[in-house]
């Protein structure tokens, strides 16, 4: 049995963030129903034809679920919507602000015909707040919260190269489903969830936000390397690179001593603590490179696992689908689509006992007529 078998969601979402949530619900075993427009389906169904002549996203984030075409404005297709939140037990809908409630599926309306439904609002800003009828994508969540100025070279902000903003939006709507679910098992009633990408973004930079608020200025932007700890990024050996992750003294006396031969500056004063580290990483960077330089990248590695210095390599996406890591733990699964079996990556819960089914990815409105049936039972 799968942890959320007999859970019904009704998912009026689109492109990224409602797609994430509902994905990892359905892997759980929910029987997700998306409900797509009759006029070409989810926005990121178009997005590029990648895969199999699909695209990226949509293959990514749809599998598992049953796929339903439906305009409420009409009539019947009202009444079908209607019908599939009278048996639902989770409403998913991450349309633009005021989306639902002008269609008359706002939490009071919802609550007072269905009070075992629990309704979950994704959108940019929240419910309310100054901000709230304001449309916002990944790109724009990223530059309000902060984390453009945090990423990226001293002379050249960049944003993060995925969705990390729409991703932690549905971890966090999908983890309150879930205690929603908990609390409905007690008392019976359905939970309003009001997730805002900001909220998440914002906890999320919570670490360069303590640094303003306490030390009066944020971390700079440092690239590759890490702003608040160091050694901590990619150093230069004689053939390549190595990265680097130094968490603690021992760890730094150990690369001292054991990887670059050079006991002296585990006991230089300078260097003794990671914060004297981090405000003279300008003096000591250098010098960590120098000692590199006279190693191969292989070299330097084999060391560094002989004396337990956290080490790893900057892989391509090239390299990543190939990671022998991925190969050797059996992550790597096959998905049904309607353009052909694809590889996909096996969710990563590993909750002992439970086999995730890996449904198929649903073309636009493949499950329409089956759907209906079922409401007629």
């Amino acid at each position: 049995m799968l942890p959320l078998e007999g859970v019904r969601v009704v998912a009026l979402e689109q492109v990224v963030t409602g797609p994430f949530c509902t994905r990892h619900l359905a892997d759980l075993g929910a029987d997700v129903v998306k409900i797509e427009r009759r006029d070409g389906g989810d926005l990121a169904r178009r997005y590029d034809s990648v895969v199999k002549g699909q695209s990226a996203y949509f293959v990514w984030l749809n599998r598992g679920k049953r796929s339903i075409a439906l305009d409420a404005r009409r009539p019947d297709d009202r009444e079908t919507l209607e019908a599939l939140l009278g048996r639902a037990d989770v409403f998913v809908h991450n349309l633009g602000p005021g989306a639902v409630e002008r269609l008359g599926l706002g939490w009071d309306a919802v609550h007072a015909r269905w009070p075992r439904l629990i309704s979950c609002s994704i959108s940019g800003y929240g419910v309310d707040g100054p901000y709230r009828e304001r449309k916002a994508y990944d790109l724009l969540i990223q530059a309000e919260a902060g984390l453009i100025d945090v990423t990226g070279t001293e002379e050249s902000p960049a944003k993060v190269g995925i969705s990390i903003a729409d991703i932690a939006g549905g971890l966090y709507a999908c983890t309150s489903i879930l205690a929603a679910l908990r609390l409905r098992d007690a008392d019976s009633l359905g939970r309003r969830i009001d997730i805002s990408l900001f909220d998440c973004l914002a906890e999320w930079m919570m670490t360069p936000a303590y640094h303003q608020l306490y030390g009066d200025r944020a971390p700079a932007r440092t690239g590759t390397r890490h702003a608040t700890i160091v050694p901590y990024g990619p150093y230069r050996c004689a053939d390549g690179e190595v990265m680097l992750a130094v968490q603690n003294e021992g760890q730094w006396e150990r690369l001292c001593r054991d990887v670059l031969a050079r006991p002296a500056l585990a006991g230089d004063p300078r260097f003794a603590t990671n914060e004297g580290r981090v405000r003279l990483r300008g003096t000591l960077e250098p010098l960590i490179e120098d000692a590199l330089r006279l190693l191969t990248r292989r070299a330097a590695e084999e060391r560094l696992a002989a004396a337990d210095v956290p080490f790893g390599s900057r892989s391509t996406v090239k390299e990543l689908v190939a990671h022998p890591q991925l190969e050797q733990r059996g992550r790597w699964a096959r998905v049904a689509t309607p353009g052909g079996e694809v590889r996909a990556l096996l969710p990563p819960f590993n909750i002992s006992g439970v086999h995730i089914p890996m449904g198929a990815v649903p073309a636009l409105d493949e499950h329409g007529d089956a759907i209906r049936e079922e409401l007629r039972q």
